[in-house]
């Protein structure tokens, strides 16, 4: 008769429980990275909430305001459109949280007669090109698109895990948006396209400072972010009437000249961005500052409140070769 001793018993138990770990991880993994591969077959370039301001376009604009949040918060095109003479509906704001040039690009694919003979203002802001940051809220879809099943689980496993599943959620919807025609049936957005941040946040949550701020973190402008998007605008030139990129300003309560690190990073960007623009044939705007726009007009470091919306418009537009 064989007799197990205690400690024989739990290392049996031990070496099962460890193999039984394994087993699940690798089949987790395997398993993950199938929904990945799916997530990609049916990824679309134009996500959901872009979709959803799309049906703008019916009314065949030829001012397009375009990019992330600090255009969709701070430009109001039916002010544009008075401003330059034109009637309601020939200026739209087509701009969302955290939007990217290449769903834009995508955009203009779709209506390439519209946008051929429009121009196009289009912001961008540090996260879209620095490779640094890959939080879920604000890293670019097309851009996590473009990587392979691999790259996508080496780079954002296991601490970056919420970046995948936004992308494997948002892809789903955005084909959906896609399957059901919101671009082209969905309602029209109010105030073309305008959306508006009613009160500041409280002092305390406002970030120390800018150098560190996560839109600057980990800072690198050599990885695919910079490689795709750059490509993506340089992509538009041909395709629009004009184009124009524009660098918007932060909260006046922040000092380039105190700030060294933040200085230093920002102008390598906006130096990236003006390079790309050289050559390939976009202006590039790059406002830091805006006369008569003051720490109250702000709700945070980069957004204003409604007050600061016509200020903010009324100088982009008088900035603009139009």
């Amino acid at each position: 008769m064989i007799v197990f001793s205690r400690w024989d018993v739990q290392g049996r138990t031990a070496r099962w429980i460890a193999n039984t770990f394994v087993l699940t991880g690798a089949v987790w993994i395997a398993a993950f990275a199938g929904l990945l591969m799916v997530a990609d077959h049916i990824h679309v370039d134009v996500p959901y909430v872009f979709a959803a301001k799309l049906p703008l376009l019916q009314s065949r604009p030829d001012l397009i305001f375009a990019g992330e949040s600090r255009t969709e918060y701070q430009v109001d095109a039916e002010l544009a459109a008075k401003l330059t003479g034109r009637p309601v509906g020939a200026a739209v704001n087509i701009a969302y949280d955290a939007g990217e040039p290449l769903a834009v690009l995508a955009a203009i694919r779709q209506e390439p007669e519209l946008f051929m003979r429009a121009y196009v203002v289009i912001s961008v802001a540090p996260f879209i090109f620095n490779e640094g940051v890959r939080s879920a809220a604000i890293y670019p879809l097309n851009v996590a698109a473009r990587l392979s099943v691999f790259d996508q689980m080496t780079s954002f496993l296991p601490l970056r895990i919420g970046t995948l599943i936004r992308f494997i959620r948002e892809a789903f919807n955005a084909r959906l948006a896609s399957r059901q025609r919101i671009a082209e049936r969905g309602s029209q957005p109010p105030a073309s396209g305008l959306s508006t941040i009613e009160s500041s946040q409280r002092d305390d949550r406002w970030p120390k400072d800018l150098g560190t701020h996560p839109h600057y973190g980990n800072w690198n402008l050599s990885g695919p972010k910079a490689r795709f998007e750059t490509a993506a605008l340089c992509d538009m030139v041909r395709l629009v009437r004009k184009l124009t990129v524009v660098v918007p300003p932060w909260a006046p309560r922040y000092d380039r000249g105190g700030d060294p690190l933040w200085r230093e990073k920002d102008n390598q960007y906006v130096a990236l961005v003006i390079d790309t623009g050289r050559r390939c044939g976009f202006d590039v705007l790059n406002i830091q500052a805006v006369p008569g726009l003051g720490q109250s007009n702000y709700a945070d470091e980069m957004h204003v409140i409604a007050s600061g919306i016509p200020i903010y418009t009324r100088y982009l537009v008088a900035q603009l070769r139009l």
